[in-house]
């Protein structure tokens, strides 16, 4: 009986390790944040359809 013993107990140590070894693998997820940049004046012209893409330029106050 004695080796059945052993065998148990050397299963049990080898479950429990192996569950050690799993809990310690963690996986970290990281959710990129995507800064959008502010379209460029020509974009917003090509989306909207306008011919000019003075509405969108910031600088251009003519």
């Amino acid at each position: 009986m004695k080796p059945l013993k052993n065998s148990r107990f050397f299963a049990i140590i080898l479950i429990a390790l192996f569950s050690i070894s799993l809990s310690n693998c963690s996986v970290g997820v990281r959710t990129n944040s995507v800064k959008s940049k502010p379209l460029p004046p020509g974009q917003a012209k090509k989306i909207t359809g306008e011919k000019s893409a003075k509405r969108y330029a910031p600088g251009q106050n003519k």
